[in-house]
């Protein structure tokens, strides 16, 4: 049995299949008896999957609370189109109405990291009579910028590799990754951690002075071997199951689909979010690295609703695993304080 049916069978976990537009979206969900307060909605980023948040699922579940955790179009057993435009925002969007009418839920709190709070911060704005509030990991949300994601992907790639700028050309970046998902997987997970390297790929170019492009995998630093304090090697195993099985290119598609997200969102450009938001991230989290140090301030600009905001030392970008028990017990305070 792997890693994520032990972890069902182990808390009376049940799936549910939620009917979108082209297919299904799989959802993982502990049946919580005479459950109180708003729900929670989980959306995993890149690489994820429900299993993303098994540290979450069961400790809002002791509390009382429903929470549904999402395997994210394009992913695991849920639809995997091929079809970049079907991950642009609306769809996306659709899915999580979609999700919320399928389970009952009227109003529910939605808890995104990585590419899942890029979307969870749209949500408010997209679907405002159905999100109580935001619960935010690793991404901030920033002002929307005056230039095209790709544009500014292909800028950064003149001067280093950079991974989103890689992933643009459909067909070049599955074809390395589903060569060797393992690999693959083992180095970025590890790198995207507290204790790794990832700016180690930006000290590489983008092509060779032969004109060969730089993979990913390549650039990316090794890492020591499993189990980590944060990941067992049963849990990794699944992972790689599940992206041996599924392939990359769904998760690749959220990447290629932003120039979409950015024109649909183009109406939204000056709007603030206001519904009750925490925001937690890792302290050595590359991603606000990349970002600036001025990008929290930015997201306080933009969110005059953020009420929570928690930095966790030691912390990378898997904050809700590399850090669980302090994520919990920030969400748990977060939900009894600000959202009922």
């Amino acid at each position: 049995m792997d890693a994520g049916r032990a972890w069902c069978h182990r808390h009376g976990a049940v799936s549910h299949r939620v009917p979108v537009d082209g297919g299904v979206l799989h959802a993982v969900e502990i049946p919580v008896p005479d459950a109180e307060g708003t729900p929670v909605v989980f959306c995993h980023g890149f690489p994820g999957s429900w299993f993303s948040w098994r540290e979450q699922l069961p400790a809002l579940a002791a509390q009382g609370r429903r929470a549904i955790a999402l395997d994210m179009r394009g992913y695991g057993a849920s639809l995997r189109p091929a079809d970049v435009a079907a991950y642009d925002r609306r769809t996306t969007v659709a899915d999580m109405a979609a999700v919320l009418d399928t389970l009952g839920i009227g109003r529910a709190v939605f808890s995104g990291h990585d590419f899942g709070a890029a979307l969870a911060w749209d949500l408010p704005l997209w679907l405002p009579d159905r999100v109580a509030g935001l619960a935010q990991l690793a991404v901030p949300r920033l002002p929307r910028s005056p230039m095209r994601p790709s544009e500014a992907f292909a800028m950064l790639a003149e001067q280093h590799f950079f991974h989103q700028h890689y992933f643009q050309t459909p067909g070049v970046a599955e074809a390395e990754l589903d060569a060797a998902p393992a690999d693959f997987l083992h180095r970025l997970m590890y790198a995207l951690s507290g204790q790794g390297d990832y700016y180690a790929c930006w000290r590489r170019p983008s092509t060779s002075d032969d004109g060969t492009v730089t993979g990913y995998i390549e650039s990316l630093p090794e890492a020591p071997a499993l189990p980590w304090p944060w990941l067992s090697a049963d849990e990794f195993a699944y992972y790689v199951d599940e992206f041996t099985r599924s392939g990359f290119t769904g998760g690749l598609n959220w990447y290629r689909a932003q120039d979409s997200a950015w024109e649909q969102n183009a109406p939204f450009t000056d709007a603030r979010v206001t519904v009750p938001t925490a925001f937690i991230a890792g302290a050595d989290d590359p991603v606000l690295t990349m970002l600036g140090a001025k990008c929290l301030e930015k997201m306080a600009a933009t969110v005059p609703g953020l009420v929570v905001q928690e930095i966790l030392p030691g912390a990378g970008h898997f904050v809700q695993m590399e850090a669980a028990g302090e994520v919990n017990r920030i969400l748990d305070g977060f939900l009894r304080e600000h959202v009922a």
